[in-house]
């Protein structure tokens, strides 16, 4: 196992037990301990994943997060969080975050996210080799694009993953709970407001008219469905 995980957090108690942990888990390990220091490294150096706490000195995670995921750098990213800390998950993953754990946390618990972040962003890398083409849309699953008519069009990795299963399922109505499940693997207690936000997103990128959608139609009381345009 050679993946390598960047640590960040300001609590040199908390990098400690997360080193001792992924580390026994074997991966290898670098750290950070505020926000500017994690963008630096990162985009300095190669990570396979980034475990992120939110409350961090010079740049706090939410920031990180969104300046990471403008320069195009997909890391996947897990978030730390307290308890009595403010953090919208859907905002946390809007933004680009791929996962999130409220502090205490096991490190057993960190180490299996961890390894099921890991798995499914591999899983996707291995299915990403076909391109598609949906009516005048073309998808190119390895560059994380999408070309329409002469223009190229650039997503976030979530939406992309969240355009690319619709593709893939072209003519099924997919719930927003079998949405959540497959691109973000995660059990959210039946909150798919991240669901119906990304769908908005890709609308404005791909809909000629976001309130007439062509591409991808709501199901009133279902879920949504891509479709080729008739016209």
């Amino acid at each position: 196992m050679n993946e390598k995980i960047l640590i960040v957090d300001d609590e040199s108690s908390i990098v400690t037990l997360l080193k001792f942990n992924i580390e026994k888990a074997g991966f290898q390990t670098d750290v950070a301990y505020d926000g500017l220091e994690a963008v630096n490294k990162v985009e300095e150096n190669e990570y396979d994943l980034i475990v992120l706490d939110l409350m961090l000195p010079e740049m706090d995670g939410m920031e990180v997060c969104k300046h990471l995921r403008r320069q195009q750098i997909d890391t996947p990213i897990l978030m730390l969080t307290a308890k009595d800390e403010e953090f919208d998950k859907v905002l946390g993953l809007e933004i680009g975050a791929d996962d999130y754990l409220t502090k205490p946390f096991s490190p057993k618990e960190v180490v299996a996210r961890i390894k099921a972040i890991l798995r499914r962003t591999t899983k996707q890398s291995d299915n990403r080799q076909n391109t598609l083409k949906i009516g005048d849309i073309i998808i190119y699953p390895e560059r994380y694009e999408a070309e329409k008519g002469n223009e190229v069009l650039t997503f976030t990795r979530k939406e992309f993953e969240l355009l690319h299963y619709l593709a893939n399922h072209k003519g099924k109505v997919l719930s927003r709970d079998q949405l959540l499940s497959a691109v973000w693997d995660y059990d959210f207690v039946g909150d798919t407001r991240i669901v119906d936000v990304h769908i908005s997103h890709l609308r404005e990128k791909i809909e000629p008219d976001t309130k007439k959608p062509v591409y991808i139609k709501t199901i009133r009381g279902l879920g949504y469905k891509m479709e080729v345009p008739t016209t």
